[in-house]
């Protein structure tokens, strides 16, 4: 197998729970002694695996509104009117608009597709039939209210504002632009244009911000009769990142700027890998197809339109060249992923047309070319057109994204690379393992990936801080000459500290494996505070304000700092886990209707501890979470609300420990299964045993600790509607044997240990600094000698860098508790004590001779 299983290395320490970026003031060095909690020696004259520069980077999607109205700066909401009910069942034509009149003035609003459009892509446009009433100071047109609260506007700044526009009359219509509040007050100056002809025409101004606001409209009115079309009507602040017209948001791309990413990995995410593979031309503006780079390039108004699989509209606006060129603003390789013909994200479906996988396949070398090729070739000639003659340098590109047909993608994925490999051998193709970080998906991925001499594969996990406490070791077992790992997605499922003090301690596990993970990312980049897809993240942000959340910080500590290699060195303490699984027994559903009857649980020696047939109600069972609807009927106990998640209803002594678990449960409705919870402690504390769930797709046992999950075994039982199963949990020790009617499911023993106190150490030789990394996740400071080897000089004041804050911790727009302070400290040589913080993150930055 790939992935490591139990036990605890000595050869780095680990982490634990809350902290904030700070040095605490009585933080110090003192001259080694007795009494210490930890040791740890450094062997400072070895060299370790290499770190490449390209170790930690950034993954960009377009999830939770990260690019319209977010890192892309454009401030216009559905500029050419083409929102529709295919991007989210709230969405028409003029969402965001509204009609507006004034001095007397009419006329009628209808956005249309007909013959007059401003071009194949771009179909839809705003048509204004104008009544000519209210005489030269009547207006009637349109008021765009942005995104979210609306137009965030600040004195004195200024917005480029441009529309196509084309009108029926000689001698043309007038056009009046205003930025004004939601009350009609004037935020800026009024632009005035005339359009002229009957063709269509880039109109362009600028606005001057004469007043200050967060929820500005952008008023566009024609005067005069007759008809006025308009199109692509756009505003952009004229300080955008770098300058540079269709531009980024400035505060969010110099957050992004400031991690120092190694590479940018974009633009998806199930972006790519999910709904239609066919192209634009496909049946009459087919919507809902995967990410495909050649929409998205050229002039902004020929960009076709796409509805995002997060349930919104997206403009492609934020095309591959602006991704290009922000990869080279900010210093970071470039790293596209494109479709491999096979969906995921809960699609499932392998396409098999050959036809569709060769214009696919060309397409993908095509993007080469678009990012290496000369000028003079055709894709090379675009790249140049839009700005930038000088190639990209493209040297990695993945092929799919979190498939769960391995088979079937891998077939695929080899078509692809062979192509690749053949045109151009310079660049690297990376694969996938699927979406879990185990499973029947991820090892038979691992298997094919291995066998087909893959040279990277990429896995992503969202798992909860316990799991990532508990395999720090993850990767000290791979493959040393199998394919390297890309970890292209990664979070502890929250935005607390103890969140980023998880992953600190399972980052310095990347970093001692460096020689096996190459590339690194968590998960998702960037959230718009009002409407979130997914949680948590690690840049959030509004029309006004931009925060970076604990884990923001902790990546950037760890991205400012990797250092050029490894060295070896060793941490004292090994947890042991000690003591059986205990815990009540419990029932649950999501999504799902189910009945359960005869439930019994019998103690390892045969006592019984709970029998209910529900003969005589409920009242043994409490109802823990308080959702659903729990009712006895027929001699069962029964679930009904086939909407309603985690309902779990529980029953017995959270001190029940070696135990066997009995219950008949059969589905009645809905999306999944049925859930078995055993040791169960309460509500965020407990197994449960996942039959059918994930839309009925897989089962799984899960564990939950502190109210985050990871998943402890896996594979592909699907539940039938109406049949009754006979479940049985046996519990001995830490040790679970499950049985599904009658035969032997699984068996795993839950014994991996979260040792508080992790450790790496790094080299940077450009200042011949060693970087010790130490991550101490308990309650109680951590009192460590530190040896860096008696032949080793050093030089007096080492540099310290700590985060400390409570477990509980999070950065909001106003309050920024997690965050990173500096001081120095004298050393007293090569061999000194060091009280680590408790919930802390400490670099100690040591000049070596």
């Amino acid at each position: 197998m790939p992935r490591a299983r139990t036990g605890v290395t000595l050869l780095a320490g680990l982490l634990l729970a809350g902290a904030c970026l700070t040095a605490p003031a009585d933080a110090r060095s003192t001259p080694a002694s007795a009494g210490v909690d930890y040791t740890l020696d450094v062997d400072a004259s070895r060299k370790g695996p290499a770190i490449d520069p390209t170790m930690y980077g950034v993954f960009y999607e377009d999830i939770n509104n990260a690019a319209d109205g977010g890192l892309y700066a454009e401030l216009v909401q559905n500029r050419s009117f083409e929102f529709d009910r295919v991007d989210n069942p709230a969405y028409h034509p003029m969402t965001a608009w509204t009609p507006t009149a004034s001095g007397g003035a009419g006329g009628a609003a209808e956005v249309i597709d007909d013959e007059g459009r401003l071009n194949e892509r771009n179909r839809r446009h705003l048509r204004l039939r104008l009544d000519g009433k209210g005489g030269p100071d009547g207006r009637y047109g349109v008021v765009n209210s942005g995104f979210a609260a609306g137009i965030a506007v600040d004195s004195g700044r200024r917005h480029d504002f441009s529309v196509w526009a084309r009108t029926d009359q000689p001698a043309g219509t007038p056009l009046t632009v205003a930025l004004r509040d939601d009350a009609g007050t004037a935020l800026s100056a009024p632009l005035t244009l005339t359009v002229r002809g009957d063709r269509w025409t880039k109109y362009t101004g600028t606005l001057t911000a004469r007043g200050s606001g967060a929820a500005a409209r952008l008023s566009v009115t024609a005067g005069g009769s007759g008809t006025l079309r308009l199109d692509m009507v756009s505003l952009f602040p004229r300080d955008t990142y770098k300058g540079r017209p269709n531009g980024l948001r400035k505060d969010l791309a110099e957050k992004i700027e400031a991690l120092s990413p190694g590479f940018l990995r974009f633009p998806g995410g199930c972006l790519v890998n999910t709904g239609s593979h066919q192209g634009y031309e496909a049946p009459h503006y087919e919507r809902a197809r995967s990410y495909q780079w050649k929409d998205t390039v050229g002039p902004v108004e020929q960009r076709a339109a796409n509805a995002n699989f997060w349930g919104y509209h997206q403009t492609y606006g934020l095309g591959y060249f602006e991704y290009f060129q922000f990869a080279e603003d900010i210093g970071a390789m470039p790293l596209p992923v494109v479709p491999a013909l096979v969906t995921g994200c809960g699609q499932n479906k392998a396409t098999d047309d050959p036809a569709l996988l060769r214009r696919h396949i060309q397409d993908t070398l095509d993007l080469i070319e678009f990012a290496n090729g000369p000028v003079t070739s055709t894709w090379g000639r675009k790249r140049a057109e839009m700005g930038h003659p000088k190639p990209f340098g493209l040297t990695h590109l993945e092929v799919g994204n979190e498939e769960n047909l391995p088979d079937a993608f891998f077939a695929r994925f080899t078509r692809f690379r062979d192509a690749i490999e053949e045109r151009h051998p310079e660049i690297t193709v990376i694969s996938n393992s699927g979406p879990d970080d185990a499973g029947p998906v991820f090892d038979r991925a691992w298997e094919l990936n291995r066998s087909g001499g893959v040279a990277i594969v990429d896995e992503h996990y969202y798992n909860s801080p316990q799991w990532f406490l508990e395999n720090n070791e993850r990767y000290d077992s791979y493959d040393r000459g199998g394919p390297k790992v890309f970890l292209g997605e990664y979070a502890s499922l929250g935005n607390r500290f103890s969140n980023a003090l998880a992953e600190a301690a399972f980052m310095t596990g990347l970093e001692r494996n460096a020689d096996v993970v190459k590339l690194a990312s968590y998960a998702p980049l960037l959230a718009r505070t009002d409407k979130p897809q997914w949680q948590p993240d690690m840049i959030w942000f509004d029309n006004t304000r931009s925060w970076g959340s604990a884990n923001y910080e902790v990546q950037k500590l760890f991205m400012n700092n990797p250092g050029n290699h490894v060295v070896p060195s060793r941490a004292s303490g090994t947890p042991v886990v000690s003591g059986p699984i205990t815990g009540a027994v419990g029932l649950s559903t999501w999504a799902t209707s189910a009945a359960y009857d005869d439930v019994e649980v019998t103690a390892a020696d045969g006592t019984t501890l709970l029998r209910d047939d529900f003969s005589a109600g409920r009242d043994a069972w409490t109802h823990a979470t308080g959702r659903g609807d729990w009712t006895v009927e027929d001699g069962a106990l029964v679930q009904t609300d086939t909407a309603a998640t985690d309902t779990m209803v529980t029953a017995g002594d959270p001190g029940w420990q070696n135990y066997d678990l009995k219950v008949k449960a059969t589905k009645k409705a809905g999306a999944e299964g049925f859930l078995i919870a055993f040791g169960v402690r309460d509500t965020g504390n407990y197994y449960w045993w996942n039959l059918g769930g994930w839309n009925n797709t897989a089962s799984a046992v899960e564990k939950a600790t502190g109210g985050g999950k990871q998943t402890l075994v896996q594979d592909g039982t699907r539940i039938e509607t109406g049949r009754t199963y006979d479940v049985n949990v046996q519990v001995r020790g830490r040790q679970v044997t499950l049985f599904l009617d009658g035969r032997e499911w699984a068996r795993f023993t839950d014994d991996k240990a979260a040792e508080p106190f992790r450790q790496v150490v790094t080299r940077d030789t450009r200042t011949g600094e060693l970087i010790v990394k130490v991550v101490n996740a308990q309650e109680h400071t951590a009192r460590t000698r530190i040896d860096l080897g008696a032949d080793t000089r050093t030089g007096p004041r080492a540099r310290v860098t700590t985060v400390e804050a409570p477990p509980d911790a999070e950065n909001t727009a106003t309050a920024r508790p997690v965050r990173p302070r500096t001081t120095n400290i004298p050393l007293a040589g090569p061999e000194f004590t060091y009280t680590f913080p408790a919930h802390s993150i400490t670099f100690l930055r040591i000049r070596t001779h």
